[in-house]
C-alpha cells in the first residue's frame, strides 16, 4: 500500500487516539493536532507528526497540516474529531459553554475542511470524516447547545458534499451513540453529570471508543467511489 497522509484533530483521546494507534499500525502517515501535545508525543506512534493546535484558530490547523504535507505528501483524509460536550438546561447554563462549543464543535470543523478541500478537489480524490453524534439528528434533555452545534456538523456536511462530490471528494459523518470518552468529564453541572452517568449504567454501559474508531476506519477504507454518508453507531441496548 502506498502510504497515504491522515489528519485528525483532537488525537490525544478517545476516539481520536484510537483511530490514531489504528492507522499508524496499518502503516499510514498520521498527523496527530490536539491542544495537549503531550499526551500526543507520550503515544510515541510510527510514521506521526504531532501539533500542539487549537481547531479554533484557523492559523494553527492551516499552518500545522501545510507542515505535515510538507513531511508526508497531499492530506488523502482528515478526520476532524476535536469536540466539547458541556449539557445543561439552557436557560441556566453559563454562555460561554455554549461559546466553547461553537466554536470548537462547528468552527474547527470549518477550519478542517476549508484546509484541506482546496487540494483534494484539485486532484479529484480524498476523505472528509466529521465525527458528529446521534445528538446531531435528534433531541435530548439538557442538551439544547450541544445538539444544536452538532445538528450543524450535519448540515454543513451534507452541504459540502454536494459541492465536492463531482470532484470525487467524500464526506462522511460517523454519528456515535453514548461512548465512552472524557466528554461526560467535561460536564460542569452535577445533577446533569450523574444524571448521564446514571442512564449510562442502567443500559449496562456504552460502546467503546475502539468501538467507533473501527467504524472510522472501515468508512475510510472502502473505495473512493464509494461514500457512507452517515454512520450511526450506539450500544444495542440504546434505545434512542
Amino acid at each position: 500500500m502506498k502510504k497515504k497522509l491522515v489528519v485528525i484533530t483532537g488525537a490525544s483521546s478517545g476516539f481520536g487516539a484510537e483511530v490514531a494507534k489504528i492507522l499508524s499500525n496499518k502503516g499510514y502517515y498520521v498527523a496527530l493536532l490536539a491542544r495537549r501535545i503531550d499526551k500526543l508525543t507520550a503515544m510515541n506512534l510510527d510514521n506521526a507528526l504531532v501539533f500542539e493546535v487549537d481547531v479554533t484558530c484557523r492559523e494553527q490547523v492551516f499552518n500545522a497540516i501545510r507542515q505535515a504535507e510538507e513531511k508526508f505528501g497531499d492530506v488523502d483524509c482528515i478526520i476532524n474529531n476535536a469536540g466539547i460536550m458541556l449539557l445543561g438546561e439552557l436557560d441556566c447554563q453559563n454562555p460561554d459553554e455554549w461559546d466553547r462549543m461553537i466554536d470548537t464543535n462547528i468552527k474547527g470543523v470549518i477550519n478542517g475542511m476549508q484546509a484541506v478541500l482546496p487540494s483534494m478537489r484539485k486532484r479529484k480524490t480524498g476523505t472528509i470524516i466529521n465525527i458528529s453524534s446521534l445528538a446531531g439528528q435528534k433531541t435530548y434533555q439538557y442538551h439544547a447547545a450541544y445538539c444544536a452545534t452538532k445538528f450543524a456538523v450535519h448540515g454543513l456536511s451534507d452541504s459540502v458534499r454536494w459541492e465536492v462530490a463531482p470532484d470525487n471528494v467524500r464526506v462522511i459523518t460517523i454519528s456515535p451513540g453514548a461512548a465512552e470518552t472524557e466528554l461526560i468529564s467535561h460536564i460542569s453541572n452535577d445533577l446533569v453529570r450523574n444524571d448521564y452517568i446514571d442512564w449510562k449504567n442502567s443500559i449496562g454501559g456504552v460502546i467503546s471508543a475502539k468501538d467507533v474508531a473501527d467504524s472510522i476506519i472501515f468508512a475510510y477504507e472502502l473505495p473512493q467511489s464509494v461514500c457512507v454518508r452517515d454512520l450511526k453507531i450506539a450500544p444495542t441496548k440504546q434505545q434512542n
